[in-house]
């Protein structure tokens, strides 16, 4: 099957202790305004379970994944210095994740590759 999706997705999810809760929900404010800016962001927000978080964020392809990411790279210093990702997935065709591995390697992600599908 060929895919015409180049649509990427990378999934974080955090664990943040309940004394830096309010700061990091102040930071999600903050990363929320830097990725309504970009033109391959597709949709962008933070959702909570108690202390844990997940990013649900989608891009047009790895080139606006890794454009997010220098955008946010300050934002996520600082996230990092208060809570933890638990785990970091990334999806998308091969040819995309291709252009992520490398880049993302430091953050211990795994890669799911889109082999089936569609985007409307």
């Amino acid at each position: 099957m060929s895919l015409q999706d180049n649509a990427c997705t990378i999934v974080p999810y955090f664990h943040i202790p309940s004394e830096n809760l309010v700061a990091f929900k102040a930071l999600c404010l903050r990363f929320v305004e830097k990725a309504q800016q970009e033109t391959g962001c597709l949709y962008y927000g933070f959702s909570f379970d108690g202390n844990a978080a997940h990013c649900r964020e989608g891009y047009q392809d790895a080139e606006a994944l890794l454009a997010h990411l220098d955008n946010v790279g300050e934002l996520l210093k600082e996230a990092l210095t208060i809570a933890e990702i638990t785990r970091l997935e990334v999806h998308g065709p091969e040819s995309e994740l291709a252009r992520l591995r490398e880049p993302l390697a430091g953050f211990g992600p795994r890669f799911f590759t889109l082999e089936f599908g569609f985007r409307q």
